[in-house]
């Protein structure tokens, strides 16, 4: 892409249903098909089609049919229960209005609605999802050109993969150990999803500003680089006072700008020593250092936070606790692996930021070394732990077993801490600084 190139098309998963409901508002039509649909519409499956039901009129087209809105601009299509926050402790289900083109794939799973959307309307409604549209104007550049960054790249990446010669995998198995990550690769007839997965989008639901609007269009085509590359620049809510390495996370591939930094003014630990050996984790933890993303200035958490997030207060430090037998139900109910009564829960490997990348559970039934960092959250929880940058503390008392984590931040801590960027901007750095603060060595670029 140069200078000269149209902004490229995004396609965006919104669900997966046996039946879906819409509301067009406009009038929406099939090239292929030659047909228009407009109003309530229910749409179901039947053999590889698609049934649109429309004012007891029905019509069936070929799967993968795509329509186009008569006026883009003013046109829009509401959707019923939409799931958001999938697997976590604000999951919860949304009606959502959306603009731009949809998609509709029906096979054995049922029915999968897309967005088809120009990749600057898309991010709009991302760093509005993502956040609060009233954030800085700063944070909210910032973090367009980091979801505009990461997007390029994972289209790229899915181009590449499909050329490659060998099955990618994200998951290493045996008796002994299961490591496993996930990343977008998941996807195979869209781009991105619209939940957490990817990066939250929920259309024109949430309430954009004109800041929202002028963040995107500031940054129109600008893009994060090293060495030529798109980078992937990843991002989360809270970092716990330095950020962790993409390998540690995701697929063993080192990403020189994405490196740990200490999330303050000095870039510099308060407390010394490596992370990734425990008595050094443990300190960590233990403390509240000073941080960027240190903070409980309600003004700057609702810049980052929606209101379903802001029911989460403890993000920064955080504690839990889990009886013996509660945890061992919990973590066969999550990984599907017996492991009886937990006798102990023992830190194997950390990354940078003190995040566990292995940790192995002993179980009166068995016992197994699981990773990575998400794999542990969501073993470790109903929904998902906030971190895996956690301690254990075993307890017996009178006879009962319990364990205590013991953590600091909330995410995977790569790239990009949300919290700590809301506060820069709100300290008077602008989008630049932010980004060179969090993604060492990288350029910015503008492709289009």
């Amino acid at each position: 892409m140069n200078a000269n190139s149209a902004i490229p098309l995004v396609r965006v998963g919104i669900m997966t249903a046996e039946e879906i409901h819409l509301t067009l508002t406009g009038n929406y039509y099939s090239k292929q098909n030659d047909i228009t649909i407009m109003g309530d519409i229910v749409l179901k499956t039947e053999r590889d089609k698609v049934l649109i039901y429309s004012e007891n009129h029905l019509v069936s087209v070929d799967s993968g049919v795509r329509f186009f809105p008569g006026e883009p601009s003013t046109d829009s299509f509401r959707v019923s229960d939409v799931t958001i926050g999938v697997g976590f402790h604000w999951q919860q289900k949304e009606v959502q209005i959306f603009r731009g083109g949809l998609k509709i794939i029906a096979d054995q799973r049922g029915l999968t609605l897309i967005n088809v959307i120009p990749v600057e309307d898309y991010l709009v409604s991302v760093i509005s999802s993502e956040m609060s549209a009233t954030s800085s104007l700063e944070m909210l550049r910032a973090h367009a050109v980091i979801s505009r960054s990461w997007l390029l790249a994972q289209i790229k990446k899915e181009n590449d993969l499909r050329t490659r010669e060998h099955k990618y995998e994200s998951a290493f198995c045996n008796d002994d150990e299961m490591i496993m990550w996930y990343d977008r690769e998941d996807h195979t007839d869209f781009d991105v999803c619209a939940d957490d997965h990817c990066q939250r989008y929920q259309g024109i639901t949430r309430a954009t500003s004109e800041i929202a609007g002028n963040a995107v269009k500031d940054t129109s085509g600008e893009v994060l680089t090293h060495d030529g590359e798109l980078c992937d620049t990843r991002f989360s809510k809270c970092c716990g006072g330095v950020s962790e390495v993409f390998e540690n996370a995701w697929e063993p591939i080192t990403h020189p700008y994405l490196q740990r930094i200490y999330d303050n003014e000095s870039s510099i630990a308060d407390l010394s020593g490596d992370l990734s050996k425990e008595e050094y984790a443990v300190k960590w933890i233990m403390s509240a250092p000073a941080a960027f993303c240190n903070t409980a200035e309600k003004s700057i958490l609702t810049q980052v936070l929606n209101n379903y997030d802001q029911k989460t207060h403890d993000f920064y430090r955080w504690t839990v606790s889990y009886g013996c037998n509660e945890l061992g139900e919990l973590i066969k109910n999550k990984t599907g692996i017996d492991f009886g009564s937990i006798l102990d829960l023992v830190p194997v490997e950390r990354g940078v930021s003190g995040r566990l990348i292995k940790l192995k559970i002993i179980g009166s039934k068995k016992t197994m070394v699981i990773g990575k960092e998400l794999e542990i959250r969501k073993a470790l929880s109903a929904s998902h732990l906030y971190s895996s940058a956690f301690i254990v503390e075993k307890t017996v008392e009178n006879g009962y077993c319990s364990f205590i984590l013991h953590g600091a931040g909330w995410g995977h801590g790569v790239g990009l801490c949300q919290i700590g960027a809301a506060v820069m901007g709100a300290k008077g750095y602008s989008y630049r600084e932010i980004l060179m603060h969090y993604f060492r060595g990288a350029v910015l670029k503008r492709l289009y």
